[in-house]
């Protein structure tokens, strides 16, 4: 009986441990993916406080590459949210860089609606009260003067 104690204990622990690293991996991997952003961002400057019209007036490639930038933030708040649930400045981070790409992202919701499907619920739901509080709707998409 005590034997069988202990290989339950054994286990359980491991199982503990398990847990634990993927916890630890999942952390480090929403650091790299925000740093990474932040980087593409300090690269960027155009993109990361974008002048949307003149951004669409670069025509097909300029446009195309601040869609990439949008969907690598979305993508690098998705994975920090995710795995830090219970600290809040990360999704305050978040909320502070999304503000000027709402305009883009009413345009290509409008045009696109699957767009947003490819995130999680969560960010969806976040990305459309974004986009309610900021009172950005179509057809114009603006961004209301605060």
């Amino acid at each position: 009986m005590a034997q069988a104690t202990v290989a339950l204990l054994g286990f359980v622990a491991v199982l503990f441990q398990i847990n634990e690293i993927r916890s630890n991996n999942r952390e480090v991997s929403a650091r790299q993916a925000f740093l990474a952003y932040t980087d593409l961002a300090v690269k960027n400057p155009k993109f990361s406080a974008p002048d949307y019209d003149a951004i669409k007036a670069d025509g097909h490639d300029g446009l195309t590459q601040y869609e990439s930038f949008v969907s690598y933030f979305l993508y690098a708040c998705e994975e920090a949210t995710t795995a830090f649930a219970d600290r809040r400045e990360w999704r305050a981070s978040c909320d502070y860089d999304l503000k000027p790409h709402l305009p883009f992202l009413c345009e290509k919701n409008q045009a696109e609606p699957t767009y947003l499907e490819t995130y999680g619920a969560i960010t969806q739901e976040w990305v459309k009260a974004s986009l309610k509080s900021a009172g950005v709707t179509p057809p114009d998409c603006k961004l209301r003067k605060t």
